[in-house]
């Protein structure tokens, strides 16, 4: 298993940027398929963003296409999220997870981080 924490996460006015953060400890951070999802209130929890172990190939929900990007550094064992031209109804709490395996969905998800809370303002 790998342990996830996210960071990064606020207030910010639509239109504005914020990025996320989620370190990994616990095992090897290259070969995990990582990605980032999120919930907001009343609604089911949808996968934002993943990055695959092998190739770094990406993948964006529609809603985010153009405005986030996802990327890692192996180095720093380290997750990101870069978030902009934010809009309202990004507002949720996002979560950094690892899956078990190369099937991004959410029953594939192995880890998850303990969230952190985006608010965007309108």
């Amino acid at each position: 298993q790998v342990q996830l924490v996210e960071s990064g996460g606020g207030l910010v006015q639509a239109g504005g940027s914020l990025r996320l953060s989620c370190a990994a400890s616990g095992r090897t951070f290259s070969s995990l398929t990582m990605g980032w999802f999120r919930q907001a209130p009343g609604k089911e929890r949808e996968l934002v963003a993943a990055i695959l172990r092998i190739g770094g190939s990406t993948f964006y929900a529609d809603s985010v296409k153009g405005r986030f990007t996802i990327s890692r550094d192996n180095a720093k064992n380290t997750l990101y999220l870069q978030m902009n031209s934010l809009q309202p109804e990004d507002t949720a709490v996002y979560y950094c997870a690892a899956f078990a395996s190369d099937y991004v969905s959410l029953r594939a998800v192995g880890s998850w981080g303990q969230g952190t809370q985006v608010t965007v303002s309108s």
